[in-house]
């Protein structure tokens, strides 16, 4: 399986703009072929401990069955969409990808 983890750090980091994210999040990257778990949500403001990444608002979590899943949803246009509409937003984006 390929985990497909996106941390985004906002220009406007408000409550307001992090759940229309979370919301762009869920209306165009859940329900790819191939995927085994979605989850997307705020950073942990209360985990403040010297290991902990803070340098991100919203948090993507997506696990794929294949590397080829993961491929098919890199070229999706749902997931082109919720790029074109939320990328203005968007003062950092870090992508980790691993095998699982």
């Amino acid at each position: 399986m390929l985990a497909h983890n996106v941390f985004f750090a906002l220009t406007d980091p408000s409550d307001a703009a992090k759940a229309k994210l979370i919301e762009a999040c869920k209306k165009h990257l859940t329900n790819h072929p191939g995927t085994v778990f979605f989850a997307c949500g705020t950073r942990a403001a209360e985990l403040d401990r010297p290991v902990n990444d803070r340098d991100f608002d919203v948090g993507l979590h997506i696990v794929f069955q294949t590397k080829a899943d993961h491929d098919a949803y890199q070229a999706a246009p749902r997931h082109d969409q919720f790029i074109a509409e939320n990328k203005a937003n968007w003062k950092k984006v870090r992508v980790f990808d691993s095998m699982v």
